[in-house]
Parts: structure tokens; C-alpha cells; sequence
């Protein structure tokens, strides 16, 4: 599932495997391995990409509606 959301970004923001990759600083054939998901991928590999793209992690709390960012996450001491 995670594969397909990075490839509907990387298009969404108009970029090659081989300009996202450089962005991220991983290989084109790793991010090619990430979206047909034959490799797993790490959260800040994800969050690293989905930042270049122009997309920020959420997470939501189903019953409360309560709502965390990462970076919400990275200013509190959990």
C-alpha cells in the first residue's frame, strides 16, 4: 500500500524516480523497490518524501477526532 501512496506522490509533484531519489538522498533503484513494494521503507524515509512532495504525516485519533503531526509530535517529549 505504502509503494503505491509514494509513487501517487512523486506524480502528483511532477517529479521522475530519479529527481525524488536525489531529493531524498536514496537510490533511484531503492525508490523504485519502495513503490512496487519489494523493499520495506523506514517512517523517515516516508515522511522525508512525503515532505518533498508537499505532504505532511497526520495521524488521527478515530474516536476523539484528535489530531498529531509529526512535527507536533517532535516538539513534545513523549
Amino acid at each position: 500500500m505504502i509503494g503505491k501512496i509514494i509513487k501517487t506522490l512523486r506524480h502528483e509533484a511532477n517529479l521522475s524516480q530519479e529527481e525524488l531519489s536525489k531529493k531524498a538522498f536514496i537510490g533511484r533503484s531503492t525508490l523504485s523497490d519502495y513503490e512496487r513494494m519489494k523493499t520495506d521503507i523506514n517512517f523517515e524515509t516516508i515522511e522525508r518524501i512525503a515532505n518533498i512532495c508537499g505532504y505532511e504525516i497526520i495521524f488521527r485519533n478515530k474516536k476523539n477526532q484528535k489530531i498529531l503531526t509529526t512535527k507536533n509530535i517532535e516538539r513534545k517529549e513523549i
